[in-house]
């Protein structure tokens, strides 16, 4: 297929004489005869071009045009009219409309002109895709819903101060993309922003990550290293599932924020490092407080600036627009073309609870374009997560579907199990014992 086109247009006869024409030209034709009901099917389907006649019954044609361009600024608008008039096809052009058609001068010029516009269609879409990519600081939080419009309003107000933040929510919600915008939102987005997670060091090792060392300050210290406090001199540090850090290195870090100095280890001269901090955690740090496992005059030295980030299910409006950016993403790392997302696969994932968040629901995605058959995303390219979003499929056995979705896995990584086990999300050992039992190789 050439690519979608809806055509609107009340005039039936019409109507369907233009969707054979396009569609003999090997191009995806859905048809509306009101602007409502168009308006539905962009909501529903992924279009390219729209071809639309300027008088519909329940709209203006060229008033149509710039309600669509604002919503799907990617899509290139054709207009039809069975009056040539001049007014009409500048304010048309103007509003954004790709090209304006005399209905009845149209039977020559209505196919090489749906090539031309198909062509800008897809450039548009490329340069909104690496657009997405390459988005930075506010730009980078995708959502309408009240809940994130609300933790972004007070991101970007706290972004412009030197304060604290301690961003708080479940695992997966997107706490380092909203640390990401408050420094790039910041005075400091000049110099350097530095991110490290509390829970995937032992102390010794976290403790030399964060304020360096220097050569023989322990085993294996064999030169001198710098640690991201002073890495981060002049931007910001982001210190990740901080509720995780041994009680120890709070201390140390507590004194760190109260005066701006801190020791390397192995070291007694005393360094400076003028940076800002922005703390994440999953836990309940009041709770933490209370069984000993967090300091209280660190988090009252943390709390001067909470953001609550929304969990997933409580923001099901943004699932939308969550997955076609990462589709966008992965459809280009994976160099695919022209992806499709049907209707029935935005309605499985609204089924799913997300315990995982938004970190769920992007690898949902990347699995499922490598799953992909043709160029469709639809539900037969979802991975198996939980019951809700497989029970279109209970004709099959669980057992029958894993067996299937690691056989896919490992077609795509061409036999590197490593790999294979990093896409699924187990250890390497784990495959290795669910091949020997579904006897794969």
């Amino acid at each position: 297929m050439h690519g979608n086109i809806l055509i609107i247009d009340d005039e039936i006869k019409l109507l369907k004489l233009l969707g054979m024409i396009l569609s003999q030209e090997n191009f995806n034709v859905k048809e509306a005869s009101t602007a409502r009901s168009a308006l539905t099917m962009l909501e529903q389907h992924e279009f390219d071009i729209v071809l639309s006649d300027v008088r519909l019954p329940d709209a203006f044609g060229i008033d149509l045009v710039k309600s669509i361009k604002t919503k799907y600024p990617h899509l290139e608008i054709i207009l039809m009219t069975a009056f040539g008039n001049i007014t009409d096809a500048v304010q048309a052009m103007k509003n954004g409309a790709y090209d304006y058609l005399v209905k009845g001068d149209d039977n020559d010029k209505i196919i090489p002109l749906a090539y031309k516009a198909m062509e800008k269609a897809k450039d548009n879409r490329s340069k909104t895709v690496h657009k997405n990519i390459a988005a930075k600081g506010f730009e980078s939080i995708i959502g309408i819903s009240p809940l994130i419009l609300q933790a972004k309003r007070l991101a970007e107000k706290v972004a412009l101060t030197d304060a604290t933040v301690l961003l708080t929510g479940e695992t997966g919600t997107g706490k380092e993309v909203f640390a990401n915008a408050l420094h790039e939102g910041s005075d400091r987005k000049k110099n350097s922003f530095v991110a490290i997670n509390c829970s995937a060091f032992s102390k010794d090792i976290l403790e030399s990550e964060l304020f360096g060392h220097k050569a023989g300050a322990f085993t294996g210290a064999i030169k001198d290293k710098k640690g991201l406090i002073e890495e981060a001199n002049g931007g910001t540090l982001f210190l990740d599932e901080i509720g995780e850090m041994p009680v120890e290195l709070q201390a140390k870090l507590l004194r760190v924020l109260e005066t701006k100095e801190f020791i390397k280890m192995g070291e007694t001269k005393v360094s400076r490092s003028d940076f800002r901090l922005i703390a994440a955690t999953n836990r309940d740090l009041e709770e933490e407080i209370k069984h000993g496992h967090f300091r209280e005059d660190l988090y009252f030295r943390l709390n001067i600036f909470e953001i609550r980030l929304p969990a997933l299910r409580e923001r099901k409006e943004d699932l939308k627009a969550l997955t076609k950016n990462f589709v966008d993403i992965f459809a280009q790392k994976l160099h695919l073309a022209d992806v499709k997302v049907s209707p029935e696969y935005y309605k499985t994932l609204e089924k799913n609870d997300w315990k995982g968040n938004i970190r769920e629901l992007r690898n949902t995605v990347e699995r499922s374009l490598i799953l992909m058959s043709g160029n469709i995303l639809d539900i037969e390219s979802l991975p198996l997560y939980s019951e809700k979003m497989t029970a279109e499929k209970d004709s099959l056995s669980i057992r029958s579907l894993e067996k299937e979705h690691i056989h896919k896995v490992l077609e795509y990584t061409k036999g590197n199990k490593a790999e294979a086990a990093r896409l699924l999300e187990i250890g390497i050992a784990t495959l290795y014992r669910k091949l020997e039992e579904y006897h794969l190789r």
